[in-house]
């Protein structure tokens, strides 16, 4: 590949246009780009233009797919973008252009767009609606909501108010060939109308994924965990390790932070003799601190399964910050499942959990008095004990003896509630009675609940 001489005319903003567009599509696309690869994918350009769709796409992909997963997402996004098809308009192939020559009735011209429909012109309606769309900015489109907006915009600015206006006039005179010509172009504004609206339909999916992407994600996070439709499981779990990778990065750093410790003046003198006490190598206290042992107790009632599923999903994804995590699930009874899920994808795991004990009445006295007689040994004062549930032990013994003897053998008990706070102790519910064991209680019913309510038990181990 040859680099052209620098010295030339230099290239201007427009020539850049289509390649700044490329890269927000790409950025939607899921491509992280950063300002300097962004730099790079220019000076890729300048070399080897727009010419040959084929050796751009190489020289870009190069440039801003960095591994193989993004090389399909751009590989992807480069074919919808480059070659991607136009507006496109269907037509009246009836369409006699001798009547779009013919005024109406009363001498009355008929507008340039009316005038193009009657005679069928797609090259021009095409070239019109592509300049109206370039003039009203379509290319900002970001939301679904837009896109009726975007149409109407586009629409008026090719002459949609002068057309309706000589629909109008076709129908108000009387004449039966005015009347037929009002009928077909009626029809034709509709067909334009649909083909418009796809043609935005195609700029969003391009350039507002990203937007849209964002606002979807923003909207899971904070619908209630018992709401969630099938559709959207996937993007929730997804959603739940891409959270826990953000929080277990951000306590890593924290962590990094105080392991090193305080400044060991004396050491850090010693260390230096050899330059004058210059301290060119310091020396730190070092103090030790335990990733959280983690002991979880879910209800799988009805009532309260989902979100103890996306708490065990976003806890065995933050492996890295946690070290040692034992889970229970309980609703008349208590089993172990901590095998279950270390052996299997998380997902898979709930799913077999929920089969077996699942969606039960629940009995919380009887699931505590079950776990203490065959695994309170598990708890010691470093162990974190999460219970996620309602309390709602359907009128049976809340047995707080034992729950009392469980808060005293551990380090922190969080309990997190999905109720709104104004339904403890109301009903079945003995959570008022649970409180006052309890390190911390949280309401607990979203993605972002469960963000912040594991992000500070982090906080506080470190």
């Amino acid at each position: 590949m040859s680099v052209p001489e620098s010295g030339g005319a230099p290239a201007s903003c427009s020539t850049f246009e289509p390649l700044r567009r490329f890269l927000d599509v790409a950025r939607g696309a899921g491509l992280r780009i950063s300002s300097a690869e962004s730099i790079d994918a220019i000076r890729a350009l300048e070399v080897v233009g727009y010419s040959d769709k084929a050796f751009l796409k190489d020289a870009l992909g190069l440039v801003l797919a960095k591994t193989p997963s993004e090389k399909v997402l751009y590989d992807e996004a480069f074919e919808r973008y480059f070659r991607r098809e136009g507006f496109s308009w269907a037509g009246d192939e009836g369409a006699d252009p001798q009547v779009a020559a013919a005024p109406a009735s009363g001498g009355r011209v008929l507008s340039p767009l009316a005038q193009m429909l009657e005679r069928n012109d797609r090259a021009g309606v095409t070239a019109a609606v592509e300049g109206a769309a370039a003039a009203t900015g379509v290319q900002n489109i970001r939301y679904f909501t837009q896109s009726g907006l975007y149409s109407l915009r586009i629409l008026r600015q090719v002459g949609l108010r002068e057309l309706e206006g000589d629909i109008e006039a076709l129908e108000r005179s009387g004449n039966p060939e005015d009347m037929t010509r009002a009928q077909r172009l009626a029809g034709q504004l509709q067909g334009l109308r649909e083909a418009v609206r796809t043609f935005v339909d195609v700029q969003l999916e391009m350039f507002g994924r990203e937007d849209a992407e964002q606002f979807r994600e923003e909207r899971l996070k904070t619908a209630r965990l018992s709401g969630i439709s099938q559709r959207d499981m996937a993007r929730m779990r997804a959603l739940v390790r891409q959270m826990a990778r953000k929080l277990a990065s951000r306590y890593a750093r924290t962590r990094r932070r105080r392991l090193r410790g305080q400044l060991d003046v004396r050491k850090t003198m010693r260390r230096n003799i050899g330059w004058g006490g210059v301290p060119f190598v310091t020396h730190w206290k070092q103090r030790k601190i335990e990733k959280p042992q983690v002991l979880v107790l879910c209800d799988v009632s009805g009532s309260v399964a989902e979100v103890s599923q996306f708490l065990l999903m976003f806890l065995y994804a933050l492996n890295e910050a946690l070290t040692d995590i034992h889970s229970f699930a309980f609703a008349g009874s208590t089993i172990d499942v901590s095998d279950v899920l270390d052996r299997q994808p998380v997902e898979e795991a709930i799913t077999s959990i929920l089969d077996r004990i699942g969606f039960q009445s629940s009995n919380y006295g009887n699931a505590l008095a079950e776990f203490e007689d065959q695994w309170m040994h598990l708890v010691t004062p470093k162990t974190t004990v999460i219970i996620v549930g309602d309390a709602r032990g359907n009128g049976s013994d809340p047995r707080l003896d034992v729950f009392n003897r469980l808060s005293m053998r551990s380090k922190r008990l969080i309990w997190l509630n999905p109720e709104h706070p104004f339904s403890w102790g109301t009903g079945d519910s003995d959570m008022s009675r649970y409180m006052p064991f309890c390190s911390l209680v949280r309401v607990c019913n979203t993605l972002q609940h469960l963000d912040r309510a594991i992000g500070d038990m982090l906080k506080q181990q470190s």
